[in-house]
């Protein structure tokens, strides 16, 4: 795998004229906010200026975000027309995303789950609520359990909705709070146990299926499981 070569390094799983995607780390923020830390956003455009021997600023939209405690696969436009294409795709919900996440507890083997979502902004917390609440949206996943050690449940999500949040919410709402995630409910202080494995598209121009996948890094509590998923 190639990388960014920026601070913190990014691995970069595929490039052409109109893709980047990266693999991105756990703790890195999608785009910047008022922290100032570093971004996916302008660690990669700082990669392409480097790259391309760019005179100027390099074009890179971002099309979809990952939470920052969140790791994986991560698409970026280096053209407007990738940018327009990948946007409408999301909206329609024709990218097919799957996550990997470890949860505390025990879940069905297989499981989907609808719920309400209303976000507060003020909080950054995303909490179920009742049908009909202002504000809220609807929001759909599903999922298969294919691991379970030292009662941790290894879960593949596939993502039907994209709201805020909404993996870390659905799943502390049953009882299972991703390993890692203190926020919502996890009695673990770690890494939140939650990578985007696998994403499917259309190329914006090629017209053809591609598949990006990106496995979570080897330590706790994954470690646990990188035989079922590697």
């Amino acid at each position: 795998m190639e990388f960014t070569g920026t601070d913190p390094d990014i691995g970069i799983l595929f490039e052409d004229n109109h893709l980047l995607v990266v693999n991105k780390p756990a703790g890195v923020l999608a785009q910047e906010d008022h922290t100032g830390n570093p971004d996916i956003l302008t660690l990669c455009k700082e990669y392409l200026v480097q790259r391309y021997n760019k005179s100027g600023k390099a074009f890179l939209g971002l099309v979809h975000r990952l939470d920052r405690p969140v790791s994986g696969v991560m698409i970026l436009a280096k053209t407007s027309k990738g940018a327009s294409r990948l946007s409408e795709q999301i909206r329609k919900r024709t990218v097919n995303k799957y996550y990997l996440a470890v949860v505390e507890g025990s879940l069905p083997e297989n499981g989907f789950l609808q719920d309400h979502l209303l976000k507060d902004s003020q909080k950054n917390l995303t909490k179920i609520v009742k049908p009909g609440t202002p504000g809220a949206k609807e929001s759909i996943l599903t999922y298969q359990r294919i691991g379970f050690s030292d009662n941790l449940t290894l879960l593949s999500i596939k993502l039907i909705t994209g709201r805020a949040h909404q993996i870390r919410v659905q799943l502390a709402g049953k009882g299972t709070p991703i390993f890692g995630d203190q926020k919502y409910g996890s009695s673990n202080s770690s890494n939140v146990a939650l990578h985007a494995h696998k994403m499917i598209i259309e190329h914006p121009t090629l017209r053809k299926e591609m598949e990006f996948v990106a496995s979570p890094e080897k330590k706790h509590p994954w470690i646990l499981f990188n035989n079922i998923y590697s």
